[in-house]
């Protein structure tokens, strides 16, 4: 049987999907409800609609066709970047704010950026970046010019015809190497916008706030996934523990998300106090320990545990929880959400393939690495053929994260595959290690990497940030650790400090090899 020829753009049966499409709904749905709150400024859906829309008309001519960059906090004109800049028919390139000039002239340089939209607070950064390129791009600053440009723009809207053409290019957080350009497809991110809404909940009555960076995967696709909810967006420029408790009672917000640090930030904060109301919270880009999960969950958070990359358009796996587990004792419901569960609900199933390229069996022990594929997955990385054979070598994308599969078919992350520590023959997987001197009292962070030893090859270090007023010795963070599991995996060096880590919350561990290897077995600074 011969299969049906696709169908043209705009046909009775057949739209292509565009994550943008979701604002025409909300606007017309929901158009005098609030979508944006960034300060004290408040916009409704209708507003936000034409805002994005004469956005769109601003960039199109400027554009020519090449993709428009933003440099900005997360701020309305981020937001709504997320909807104009595909709107004017080219990819938005949403740049790291905490990038030096150099890295920023070198995104600009390869994604060909023909715009770059920036926010006044990093002036001389994107001064700077420009400085130096043969070709700068056409800059507008955030505030007055900005407001003027939208005001003198024609409403636009070029809808795609391929729904997998390219809508956005995200630069890899550099945690473990040089940045590469992930290029995300509508047709994925539409998808994995309408994943989140169904994972965490969102509705009309939601209040999400912004403790992530929205240059981060594209928010995890969260501008696009608030949006479809007509939910509240609520801008945060800065994460501030005092200002997020302030707003998540002023404002009435019901759902954010962040790496485990910001969890932390808040659970340990001063302000923290039991909310009146459940906050749905999810949290990812390193398994969040039990003991930060028990502390959250105290205070009214609802935690899901969320995994992925960059190359997954954010969370490609959720631990999707069970009602059964709701009777389970306290601890064990908190080691249960510490899991990267299975695939989202657009996902194709994750796999965990040994050295032989096997499925390992789901016992819980049996380690591989986690592979992806699906609709919400990258096209490759931009101009670098090389890097996306590498990284999907038979149709498989492969993480460089170590994990086993349990029966009940969860996976759960044990190592990044250069993060193992082989000391004197023996496997020590880093994050075992870690969740267990999180459990210590007077710990709020901690990271476990190798070091080198004359004797074992290497062995572990930890690095732990205390909590505000709290005190602990190296002999007792190493005693803590022997207690609870084999004296060989116990840390053999623990230094007490701040924790180096990325503009979204992520432990710089190569940074902390990295001093180790020079031998720079000092106190963090």
């Amino acid at each position: 049987m011969t299969e049906p020829a696709k169908p043209p753009a705009g046909t009775l049966s057949f739209e292509p999907l565009t994550p943008v499409s979701y604002l025409d709904r909300a606007a017309a749905a929901h158009g005098e409800r609030t979508a944006v709150v960034d300060g004290d400024r408040r916009w409704s859906y209708t507003e936000f609609h034409d805002r994005c829309r004469r956005l769109a008309g601003a960039l199109a001519p400027l554009a020519r066709g090449r993709p428009v960059a933003v440099l900005a906090p997360n701020t309305h004109v981020l937001l709504e970047a997320s909807f104009g800049v595909p709107w004017a028919g080219v990819p938005l390139v949403a740049v790291n704010t905490r990038l030096s000039a150099r890295e920023i002239a070198s995104i600009l340089r390869h994604s060909e950026a023909s715009v770059l939209v920036h926010d006044p607070v990093l002036d001389d950064v994107a001064d700077a970046a420009v400085a130096g390129l043969p070709e700068p791009p056409h800059r507008i600053r955030a505030g007055e010019p900005y407001e003027r440009l939208l005001a003198g723009a024609t409403p636009t809207a070029i809808r795609p015809r391929d729904e997998r053409s390219l809508l956005s290019i995200n630069y890899t957080s550099g945690t473990t190497g040089r940045p590469k350009g992930v290029m995300y497809h509508h047709r994925g991110a539409y998808l994995q916008a309408l994943a989140m809404v169904g994972h965490t909940g969102l509705s009309p009555s939601a209040v999400h706030l912004w403790t992530l960076p929205m240059f981060h995967c594209n928010g995890w696709c969260f501008p696009w996934a608030v949006t479809a909810a007509a939910a509240t967006h609520v801008c945060l420029p800065k994460v501030e523990p005092a200002e997020v408790w302030r707003l998540l009672r002023t404002e009435g917000v019901t759902h954010l998300e962040g790496a485990p640090t910001v969890l932390s930030m808040l659970a340990h904060a001063p302000e923290a106090s039991p909310l009146a109301r459940t906050v749905k919270v999810a949290t990812g880009g390193a398994p969040p320990t039990p003991a930060i999960l028990r502390r959250m969950g105290r205070l009214g958070f609802d935690v899901t545990h969320l995994y992925g990359l960059t190359e997954t358009f954010g969370p490609a796996m959720i631990c999707d929880w069970r009602p059964e587990w709701d009777g389970l004792d306290e601890q064990v419901r908190a080691r249960l959400k510490a899991r990267q569960g299975v695939g989202n609900m657009i996902s194709c199933a994750a796999r965990v393939i040994g050295p032989d390229g096997r499925d390992v069996p789901a016992d819980g022990t049996t380690v591989g690495e986690i592979s992806l594929r699906g609709n919400n997955l990258m096209l490759g990385y931009f101009k670098d053929e090389e890097a996306t054979r590498q990284a999907a070598p038979d149709g498989w994308f492969r993480t460089g994260d170590l994990g086993v599969v349990h029966p009940d078919g969860y996976v759960e992350l044990r190592d990044r595959s250069k993060d193992v520590i082989i000391s004197g023959g023996e496997n020590i997987a880093s994050v075992e290690v870690e969740q267990v001197i999180a459990d210590h009292p007077a710990v709020s962070e901690v990271a476990v990497v190798a070091v080198p030893d004359e004797r074992w090859g290497e062995v572990p270090a930890a690095y732990v940030s205390l909590l505000d007023g709290a005190e602990a010795t190296e002999a007792e963070i190493i005693e803590f650790v022997r207690a609870r599991l084999a004296r060989f995996k116990a840390p053999r060096h623990v230094v007490f400090g701040q924790l180096p880590k990325t503009s979204t919350g992520k432990i710089q561990k190569f940074v902390l090899r990295d001093r180790a290897r020079a031998g720079a077995e000092r106190r963090i600074r």
